[in-house]
């Protein structure tokens, strides 16, 4: 424990222990009412952090795209400020995040074996540089990837031998498509 995190225990303690006298002194001989008035603020305290939580939820789940009559895929940037695209790859949905800064797509390891792919089979035989340093990729070739009304017969992806939440959709795909950024959405048209 650091000298920072003793010295907030301590003001802690502190706090609680003048929060506690003076409910000691206003509630005297009344304790019950006091405990009852805890539960109730307690209580109070969880439903909030309950309806929060349930409201988070309720945002991640709202459609991530949607495809145009005109033929434009239109996708809403998330709540942490990038966007994620839905690929159905040899009939199969991936999800990526759209990264116009990542040169390939490459795929987690879960989204790999998600497509058939079994990363333990793989050669690793490339490098990339990341946010997280240095780590090991595989080639492998995408079949038959679908975007609203584009296919697709062939993709090059990497697979990434480190850990990553999710795969990364760069410009080896994107570069096939019109990008435009509109306010809080991605459009992308062929």
């Amino acid at each position: 424990m650091s000298g920072d995190d003793l010295g907030r225990l301590a003001y802690l303690v502190i706090l609680l222990v003048a929060v506690s006298g003076w409910v000691l002194v206003e509630f005297r001989g009344r304790i019950g009412s006091a405990l009852r008035m805890a539960l109730g603020w307690g209580l109070i305290f969880i439903g909030v952090a309950a309806a929060y939580g349930l409201w988070t939820d309720m945002r991640t789940n709202l459609p991530q795209q949607a495809v145009i009559a005109d033929g434009r895929v239109e996708i809403p940037r998330a709540a942490d400020g990038h966007y994620y695209l839905t690929l159905e790859i040899s009939g199969r949905p991936v999800e990526f995040m759209v990264d116009t800064g990542a040169t390939n797509v490459v795929l987690s390891r879960d989204d790999a074996l998600t497509l058939g792919i079994d990363p333990t089979e793989l050669a690793y035989l490339g490098r990339a540089e990341t946010a997280n340093g240095t780590v090991r990729t595989a080639r492998v070739g995408l079949e038959d990837v679908t975007l609203g009304p584009w296919t697709d017969a062939r993709l090059p992806a990497y697979v990434n031998d480190g850990a990553m939440q999710g795969s990364l959709l760069g410009m080896d795909y994107l570069g096939r498509f019109r990008i435009e950024i509109d306010g809080n959405r991605m459009v992308l048209t062929r």
